[in-house]
């Protein structure tokens, strides 16, 4: 799966200095840790999307 812009945003942003009273508040590690996460995520529940719809027209109840 590709990035998506609003993505892309988001880890720039996490990228940018921040000021000292947010400077250990979910920082870059946090911010590509969950986009992996949530990529992943997405990744099975499309998978799992695909394979119902699959057997739903071959005529088996899912």
């Amino acid at each position: 799966m590709e990035l998506t812009v609003a993505e892309i945003r988001r880890l720039l942003a996490a990228c940018r200095p921040r000021p000292p009273h947010l400077s250990g508040h979910r920082g870059r590690h946090h911010a590509l840790s969950w986009s992996n996460w949530r990529r992943r995520r997405q990744a099975v529940a499309c998978h799992c999307h695909y394979q119902r719809r699959c057997r739903t027209i071959e005529g088996r109840s899912p």
